[in-house]
């Protein structure tokens, strides 16, 4: 059920108003839940062709309009031949090619020879490998009886005729690409593309290119955002990097809200952070200040400007790219579409012990690998949210819950891949 925006508004004004609800000790999992309340997926759609359909969202259900395979054929290179005169040596009178079918009567004790996906014709019920059989002149014999319909794939085996193949909210894979081509469906009709645009905030920051001033450092959150937002999918706009000016800040957010379904920004979410972009939000929007139990990532904003949806991340490198992966990259599938949500995460074992307290939960940087023949994870090493190497090293997160303390080298801890795992 959805929230209305008279609750966002409660939420933002009245931190009160909910038993549960406190914006000072909000969970990972809590957040998630409330943010998740506020959301529901783009209602434009677009026909796209098959080429340019990988990795968008479905709006409508594919339903198959023919059977696949659309006959019986065969499911390798043999000869097919009644099941009941197998006992027998069989005269080869023919051969049946992949689209160029045997059309002849098959006398009785008589066989064909056949070709991987050739028509089975309708007098015959089986099919034995070549390697199982040894040929004399005319006459083939079986090296031993197959089952009776052994090696035949059977008239709509694959997708029968009215099936539906893929449901909404589906997003297209190179399997699925190749599966609607079976099909004969060159178009399908798919979610708009999400529109999103970001833009960092703060003085201190400089874009790549240009000189080192004392004090300044590089922005490297349009870079990483710019990665993850193309990975996922979406339209990504850059809005730069803006200064605490109230004025630029106020023109940059609202401009951005008008022509985007969704605005990101890094910076100015924080305690003791300047509060020009607090104000703003607070004048122009609807938006939740949140110190999230996790390590890295403690500030989060999210909130609504106009129709537009607004995540505020922390300027902190690897804290924004923390809190993009478990907050926004999720809000962002179900906004365009994703009909399923839920994150792969799997227990391995840790080779290093891991330090950490309790009442927070952790998402340390691992390195999946594989020993042998099973999979293990290490940590990158030191985990201070200041190392944004530690990021480009991992390729998967170790979450840890609130309840876990230290751990012994050898536990089983929860992992989730960035990526699927290679």
């Amino acid at each position: 059920m959805q929230s209305s925006d008279l609750e966002l508004s409660d939420l933002a004004s009245k931190a009160s108003c909910l038993d549960d609800y406190d914006p000072n000790a909000m969970s990972v999992t809590q957040a998630r839940h409330y943010i998740q309340q506020f959301l529901s997926p783009v209602s434009e759609t677009e026909t796209v062709t098959l080429k340019d359909s990988l990795g968008r969202f479905l709006a409508k259900p594919v339903i198959s309009g023919m059977n696949v395979p659309g006959h019986n054929n065969s499911a390798m290179d043999g000869f097919a031949f009644r099941h009941a005169e197998g006992g027998n040596p069989l005269k080869v009178i023919g051969t049946a090619f992949a689209g160029a079918p045997f059309t002849s009567e098959i006398p009785a004790g008589c066989c064909i020879k056949i070709m991987t996906g050739a028509v089975i014709p309708p007098t015959v019920d089986t099919v034995i490998m070549q390697e199982q059989t040894s040929t004399e002149g005319e006459l083939v014999t079986l090296a031993k009886l197959p089952a009776l319909g052994a090696n035949i794939r059977l008239t709509g085996e694959d997708v029968a005729v009215g099936q539906t193949v893929l449901t909404p909210g589906h997003r297209i894979e190179p399997a699925d690409m190749g599966l609607l081509a079976s099909l004969g469906i060159g178009e399908i009709e798919v979610y708009r593309r999400l529109k999103v645009a970001f833009f960092s905030t703060g003085d201190e920051l400089i874009s790549v290119g240009k000189p080192l001033q004392p004090g300044q450092i590089y922005d490297s959150n349009r870079y990483s955002l710019w990665g993850v937002l193309e990975a996922i999918g979406v339209s990504v706009t850059d809005l730069g990097n803006v200064a605490d000016d109230p004025a630029a800040l106020e023109k940059t957010l609202l401009e951005a809200a008008f022509e985007y379904d969704v605005v990101i920004t890094s910076g100015g979410v924080s305690v003791g952070e300047a509060d020009f972009m607090k104000q703003l939000l607070a004048k122009h929007g609807q938006v939740l200040f949140w110190k999230i139990n996790m390590k890295p990532g403690r500030p989060l904003a999210y909130g609504k400007i106009g129709i537009a949806h607004y995540f505020g991340l922390p300027g902190n490198p690897v804290s924004a790219m923390v809190t993009f992966y478990q907050f926004v990259q999720e809000a962002l599938k179900t906004l365009m579409g994703a009909a399923h949500l839920a994150t792969p995460s799997f227990q391995v074992k840790c080779v290093n012990a891991i330090k950490k307290a309790t009442g927070r939960t952790e998402f340390q940087r691992g390195i999946l690998f594989k020993e042998g023949e099973t999979w293990k994870v290490k940590t990158t090493g030191e985990q201070g949210s200041g190392i944004l190497s530690s990021m480009s090293r991992a390729n998967c997160f170790i979450v840890l819950n609130e309840q876990t303390g230290a751990l012994e080298a050898g536990t089983l801890v929860e992992v989730q891949p960035f990526h699927g795992v290679c």
